[in-house]
């Protein structure tokens, strides 16, 4: 079954980015941004972070997927009203662009749920699009 039809996972998602000048080289159309997520179980259960899904785009309309086992080497288990926060990163082509995607969590019977990441923006600072 695609991930895209599992339950949603009883999980909030907040997301935080960062431009990051001094990883980037802006003559050689090298962007790189720093993202904060934080993660937090609503639920009544434990939740296991399985793996993750991301699709990267560009202002050029380029897109990278991403996808593996859980986040930043680790799937963390989330207790109800458990959060955990990471860091990661990501580079454009261009000064603009967007992230989405989903995680894949368990609970302790082991049935799989989505947690979708809405759309979030990758720009650089004072830039208008």
């Amino acid at each position: 079954m695609s991930d895209y039809y599992l339950p949603i996972a009883p999980i909030h998602i907040a997301v935080e980015t960062y431009y990051l000048p001094e990883q980037s080289l802006p003559m050689q159309h090298r962007y790189t941004f720093a993202y904060q997520i934080t993660l937090r179980n609503d639920g009544k259960e434990p939740m296991t972070l399985r793996r993750r899904y991301w699709q990267i785009t560009d202002d050029n309309q380029k897109v990278e997927v991403v996808q593996g086992a859980g986040v930043v080497g680790q799937q963390p288990t989330l207790a109800p009203n458990e959060g955990f926060i990471y860091a990661s990163g990501a580079q454009l082509s261009t000064p603009y662009g967007q992230m989405e995607g989903y995680y894949v969590f368990e609970d302790t019977q082991g049935h799989a749920y989505r947690a979708p990441i809405a759309p979030f923006l990758l720009s650089i600072p004072r830039t208008l699009h």
